[in-house]
């Protein structure tokens, strides 16, 4: 078994991330396509103190990126849908029939999130056959009184969303971030694929599609928030290596774990751009934190749901990335009414000497945010 550097896995991962390199998939809406069919997923997510994580993963890889070219490949011809990959994301229609699994377990109540009554649900869903696309606040004018009623606001919602991790209801399309809900028949290309995958099948997408996007993983990185399905990964890992072109390597300094790769993947020659990143607290390449600590050594949280008293860096604190190395982290908020990016801190990791720090790409990069943000001026605290 072939024993790799850490360095040479991190630059794996990397390459196989497009993080670094200009423009990976080009420019405009077709890239950002491009990009979501890559990584497998991009997660969707509310949180607004600077522009939310779907618009900030995509940026970092599309260098042109407008919110306006993601709105565009949601509309009718649905090149994407929005579904569970290990949080809400949006994913490429070819992928829609793995999606299946997820509903089946939820369609057989293994999973109780989110709790609802059945008699509020198929009274939601039955409207939404009946009258056509419908949002949460559509079904305020059903209650019978404040706070209370068999169809209050907070019930049916609740309904909404457990139709949609059924695969009941769709995500037709969004009005303003508020999601429309509406039949799968309604709302898929008529030529989608809605033959439910074997676990082999299944087990062995998610093996490609790992691979593609991360480089080299480990079973347990596949398997990532997914029920049911490690032994069958790990089977198929073991035992059909030469058919999926994957080889089980070593990292030095993770002796105790086992990792995955392509051959192509090993030969090739991964050089890394100097370039910094702000990025996502959500992003592809971070969201995993066990492995991002592995691979990394950058030992990163997210603090927004951790009492104020107990942060350390900050509420939104954000990974820097330059080369193949996380320089620290850094809390931002965008002030959208006066057009400012705050910089609340910056932590840089103690190792990483004063004179070392990349000032100017760090700036430059800073800049280019504030731009993506909506903001004119920056504000340092």
């Amino acid at each position: 078994m072939e024993v790799i550097t850490k360095r040479k896995a991190r630059r794996i991962a990397l390459a196989a991330q497009q993080i670094l390199n200009k423009q990976p998939f080009g420019r405009g809406q077709n890239a950002v396509l491009k990009t979501i069919k890559h990584l497998g997923y991009v997660q969707i997510d509310t949180i607004s103190v600077i522009i939310r994580a779907h618009h900030h993963v995509l940026w970092n890889r599309v260098e042109n990126y407008d919110p306006k070219f993601l709105v565009e490949l949601t509309k009718p011809s649905k090149s994407i849908f929005e579904y569970w990959s290990h949080a809400l994301s949006y994913l490429p229609i070819e992928d829609f029939r793995f999606t299946f699994p997820l509903k089946k377990y939820y369609a057989a109540q293994k999973d109780p999130w989110p709790k609802v009554d059945n008699i509020t649900k198929k009274q939601v869903y039955n409207r939404i056959v009946q009258e056509g696309p419908l949002m949460a606040r559509d079904f305020e004018q059903d209650r019978s009184g404040k706070g209370s009623g068999w169809f209050d606001w907070k019930p049916a919602k609740r309904s909404l969303e457990r139709l949609f991790m059924e695969g009941k209801l769709m995500v037709a399309r969004r009005e303003g971030f508020q999601k429309v809900y509406d039949i799968p028949e309604r709302v898929l290309p008529p030529d989608t694929n809605i033959t439910p995958p074997s676990k082999k099948e299944y087990a062995q997408f998610l093996i490609k599609r790992n691979l593609q996007a991360h480089g080299i993983v480990t079973a347990e990185e596949i398997c990532y928030l997914r029920k049911g399905i490690k032994k069958i990964v790990q089977a198929e890992l073991l035992e059909n290596q030469k058919e999926m072109d994957i080889i089980p390597v070593r990292v030095q300094g993770l002796d105790n774990r086992l990792y995955f790769t392509k051959e192509a993947h090993l030969n090739s020659i991964q050089r890394t751009n100097k370039t910094l990143k702000i990025l996502s607290p959500f992003d592809n390449l971070v969201i995993q934190r066990k492995r991002l600590k592995h691979l990394f050594d950058f030992d990163y949280f997210i603090e927004c749901y951790v009492p104020p008293q107990k942060r350390v860096y900050g509420y939104f604190c954000l990974p820097i990335l330059f080369g193949d190395k996380f320089l620290g982290r850094l809390d931002a908020k965008a002030d959208r009414k006066s057009k400012m990016l705050i910089i609340k801190s910056l932590h840089l990791d103690p190792s990483l000497k004063r004179e070392t720090f990349p000032e100017q790409a760090y700036k430059n990069t800073l800049e280019k945010f504030a731009f993506l943000n909506g903001c004119e001026t920056i504000q340092y605290h």
